[in-house]
């Protein structure tokens, strides 16, 4: 449903005085190349300032990409002008990561969530309105009582619940989920991540959910993209990105997490801080702090090449036996050759995957 070619965000930062300014471009985001399928899940991880957020803003055309293809059902969305990308913000949502911080204080649930269907079906009457909004409630997890309560009368779980539920109003085709659970306790994490899993089992629901926490992802996704500074640095199925992580990032990624798996090779410890944006180094803009680096990574920029069956790596040392597969130009779908992705847990359009904590209950937070 949705291809992502050679996506590319630029921002003008203006500083010195009034009589010696200084322009520079930042490249939040910088060739990204990807597809995603309907039904399935999508996970970007990678560290502040890596241009996750960037990325699903510009895909929902809430920033123009300055490079680039956003393919929506076969029509690119970078064309398109302000009303015509207007009809198309039905099928494409978002889902943000403060649930206080999103919700308008001063209108109640029922309004926050019926918003959409007065912006996109304005001849629906109010009774139509009233049961959609009630029935979304219920679906969520909240109760049609509380229709008229304000968001400060909510906990932070229930607030998440109403900002997901504002997005499903519309029946939209994707949902972009950004860090929708970062500022949730973990036990509501978990009913958070189960209610999103239900979600899209019930409903086919295509998910691009960004996060740092990397368990919450491995759980969720079907396959992980891995950014650093703006670039992808590797992608591939969700189980095999954690078994045997090819690009020296993503290793030391997942090894700083404190229920990392063991790998044979050695770990790769993360040292430092990522370069600025202002001033990204030459070749690979992971080598300052690379332990396998060479004088090639400082030189010339990693192309991708695929090492197995959608698993793709920019590096020029992959830490893996395939690292001489030959470089190939990568726009990745789960599998070459397949309409819908079939690795890890989703057999025939069925998904079967492990659930998180308790079920959520009616109401819940």
């Amino acid at each position: 449903v949705l291809r992502v070619q050679d996506l590319a965000v630029t921002f003008e930062s203006v500083s010195g005085s009034l009589f010696h300014r200084q322009e520079r471009q930042v490249r939040a985001v910088d060739g990204i190349n990807f597809e995603l399928f309907a039904g399935e899940t999508l996970g970007v991880v990678g560290e502040s300032g890596s241009g996750k957020s960037t990325l699903a803003r510009a895909i929902l055309g809430l920033i123009k990409p300055n490079r680039g293809r956003v393919m929506w059902m076969g029509e690119n969305l970078t064309k398109l002008d302000e009303e015509a990308m207007r009809q198309h913000r039905k099928e494409l949502q978002i889902v943000f990561q403060d649930p206080v911080a999103s919700l308008d204080p001063r209108m109640t649930a029922g309004d926050i969530i019926a918003e959409p269907l007065w912006t996109f079906y304005p001849n629906m009457d109010r009774v139509q309105v009233d049961e959609r909004t009630r029935g979304m409630m219920k679906m969520v997890g909240l109760l049609p009582n509380q229709i008229n309560r304000y968001p400060h009368e909510f906990s932070g779980g229930q607030c998440q619940r109403i900002g997901i539920a504002r997005s499903l109003v519309v029946n939209p085709r994707l949902i972009i989920c950004d860090e929708p659970v970062s500022a949730l306790d973990v036990s509501i994490q978990a009913q958070i991540i189960n209610l999103l899993q239900d979600l899209q089992t019930m409903l086919g629901l295509a998910l691009i959910f960004i996060a740092h926490d990397l368990s919450v992802v491995r759980h969720i996704s079907d396959r992980v993209l891995v950014m650093y500074l703006g670039t992808a640095c590797e992608i591939a199925p969700s189980d095999r990105l954690f078994e045997a992580p090819a690009h020296p990032y993503t290793r030391g990624l997942i090894a700083s997490a404190p229920d990392a798996p063991e790998h044979d090779a050695a770990p790769v410890d993360l040292a430092g801080e990522p370069p600025s944006p202002l001033e990204p180094p030459d070749g690979c803009v992971f080598h300052p702090r690379c332990p396998v680096a060479t004088d090639r990574c400082r030189v010339a920029p990693p192309r991708p090449r695929m090492l197995t069956d959608g698993h793709a790596v920019a590096c020029h040392h992959p830490l893996t036996i395939d690292a001489e597969a030959a470089p190939a130009p990568v726009t990745i779908g789960p599998r070459a050759g397949l309409s819908r992705p079939t690795t890890g847990w989703r057999r025939r359009g069925v998904v079967h995957r492990r659930r998180c904590g308790p079920a959520p209950r009616g109401g819940a937070s």
